[in-house]
């Protein structure tokens, strides 16, 4: 069993799992990172277009199959299906909050 996640981790996948790009934007402090496929985007309005255009271009639904908590640090171990090769595939997402929101994310 997973144990509970901090509420912005938790609205985020909520928003993802509902494909609502704007309300994952409002998961993340306004001056947010986000770190995926070599790529890094900057503020909300980046990270809104990202989760909209993977979510366009994957079709991608994320499994939480662990989390653990290390300060203002937490590490989600996901399986990531869609339209992609090698589907599914399993990443980590590693969330710094800060403030009651997400600072960066990063997915490895």
């Amino acid at each position: 069993m997973t144990p509970p996640l901090p509420d912005p981790i938790a609205a985020y996948y909520a928003a993802e799992q509902a494909n609502d790009a704007e309300a994952l934007s409002r998961c993340f402090a306004p001056e947010a990172i986000v770190r995926d496929e070599g790529a890094t985007r900057h503020g909300r309005a980046e990270i809104a277009a990202w989760m909209a255009e993977a979510k366009h271009r994957y079709q991608h639904r994320t499994e939480i199959l662990s989390a653990t908590a290390e300060g203002d640090t937490v590490t989600v171990a996901v399986r990531i299906s869609g339209r992609f090769p090698n589907s599914p595939a399993h990443a980590s997402q590693v969330f710094t909050l800060a403030d009651g929101a997400i600072r960066m994310l990063v997915i490895a």
